[in-house]
């Protein structure tokens, strides 16, 4: 662990870390105690597609957690009009807003922010926003590629940053009912799980590269990214397809089922092996530019032997199940299986044909508790507020360790998708076995001053 250690935090600081140094020093003199009973005030950075959730959901907060949303920012400005009459029409407050998030960085009257914005800039907002004493909500996967996710838990760490990861099902009760029924032994010992993303996507078409539109601030928006010319098919949500920017659907829905499976085995570590496999299936380059496949394969294995499998499906097909599963997971004992499909699930002992054991009806929580009842509500986001006041990381459903270990599974399995052949992964080290081509895939290269730092 020492010789990991070692492998994780050397070398020097990068650009980033310099240009927000002041900031980063200036963090702990006004970052401030946080009572019961006082205002905290958030910012939402990207407000388009999963941002106008996250100030939903902090807007149904606003009175049982005492929050005000107090600043949107995204690069784009004509998203502005409409998200600030959002919340208005919403709670009645009328936030300010920003295109770049170092202004919101710089203002000592937020305290926490959450970030919704594309994968590819997870991690250095998350590590800018820590430097600067924020509180983060970061949405999944947790970062772009593993080594940005190991800097964002360092930077957690080192400012003593609450950063809580978006993975909701660690806030639903009734899967976390299913997770202590596998962790209590009830299937005998689970040996296999499997996640499944079933999403049929159509072709999103092509374009030629042209111009950014006028408000949308187009090097921000690429950030830590390599440049490209603006491309619209390449812009707004497409960017989840391709390889600078996104991580396909087996690392966009992928994730959240990637982070259940994980769970289920009740492994806080890295897997030993990964093999991934896959194509681009009912469309062709004429028809579509996207880079990621649209069904993948992928297959981990523990250094105890057990086995997480992982399902994408991007084109017609039936559920998965008796629960008729298309996004989910199953998990196999050695006496039995449990499935679960959102937040319902089944039990069955083996080969019979009923279950034996599944998920009940959840009573409504008081306000006050870190879990609330309704999946897909706000329990997630108040679990963060709370773990806020609590002044614990302990707190957190997800905290970024864990929700770092989950996203890792789909960022690894594109490279061996990538690279066309099974990989050997040394956790300790978080590199894989004697084979540097695929150990330059764990990062990306810099692109100043959006850089990511070797030292945080």
């Amino acid at each position: 662990m020492t010789e990991r250690r070692e492998f994780i935090k050397k070398s020097l600081m990068g650009s980033a870390g310099v240009a927000l140094a002041g900031m980063s020093m200036s963090a702990k003199s006004y970052g401030k105690i946080m009572g019961a009973n006082d205002r905290m005030h958030l910012a939402v950075i990207g407000i388009r597609g999963q941002g106008t959730n996250h100030i939903n959901q902090f807007c149904k907060l606003k009175e049982s957690r005492n929050v005000v949303i107090k600043t949107l920012c995204d690069v784009d400005e004509n998203t502005w009009a409409e998200k600030v009459k959002l919340v208005n029409d919403r709670v009645g407050d009328k936030p300010g807003t920003a295109y770049d998030m170092r202004r919101v960085f710089e203002d000592p009257e937020v305290d926490a922010l959450s970030f919704a914005t594309p994968n590819h800039w997870h991690a250095l907002g998350t590590i800018w926003a820590c430097q600067a004493g924020k509180h983060v909500y970061v949405e999944k996967p947790a970062s772009h590629n593993v080594f940005e996710g190991r800097k964002m838990i360092e930077a957690a760490r080192k400012y003593d940053r609450i950063v809580q990861v978006g993975f909701q099902n660690r806030s639903i009760k009734n899967v976390m009912e299913a997770m202590k029924f596998l962790h209590d032994g009830n299937i005998g010992e689970v040996y296999m799980a499997k996640g499944l993303c079933y999403k049929p996507r159509n072709s999103f078409g092509i374009s030629r590269d042209s111009t950014p539109p006028e408000g949308l601030h187009y090097d921000l928006w690429l950030g830590p990214a390599p440049y490209r010319a603006y491309n619209e098919k390449k812009g707004h949500y497409n960017w989840h397809w391709h390889w600078d920017t996104g991580n396909g659907d087996t690392g966009n829905q992928g994730p959240h089922q990637f982070d259940v499976a994980r769970w289920g085995l009740n492994k806080n570590e890295h897997p030993v092996s990964v093999y991934s496999s896959g194509d681009i299936y009912g469309m062709t380059p004429q028809q579509c530019s996207q880079e990621t496949p649209n069904t993948q394969t992928s297959i981990f294995k523990y250094d105890d032997g057990k086995i997480l499998e992982f399902e994408t499906r991007g084109r017609y097909t039936h559920g998965e199940s008796s629960l008729d599963i298309k996004i989910g997971n199953m998990f196999y004992g050695t006496d039995g299986y449990l499935e679960l499909n959102g937040s319902t699930w089944k039990a069955f002992r083996q080969d019979e044909k009923e279950p034996f054991a599944s998920s009940q009806q959840a009573a409504p929580q008081e306000s006050g508790s870190n879990v609330l009842a309704a999946p897909g509500g706000a329990e997630h986001y108040a679990n963060f507020l709370d773990a806020i006041r609590d002044g614990k990381k302990e707190s957190l459903n997800c905290d970024i360790m864990e929700g770092y270990y989950s996203s890792a599974l789909p960022l690894i399995a594109n490279i061996s998708y990538r690279l066309e052949r099974g990989l050997k992964f040394m956790g300790d080290y978080e590199k894989f076995a004697n084979d540097t081509e695929a150990d330059t895939m764990l990062t990306r290269p810099s692109r100043p001053p959006y850089v990511v730092p070797e030292q945080v």
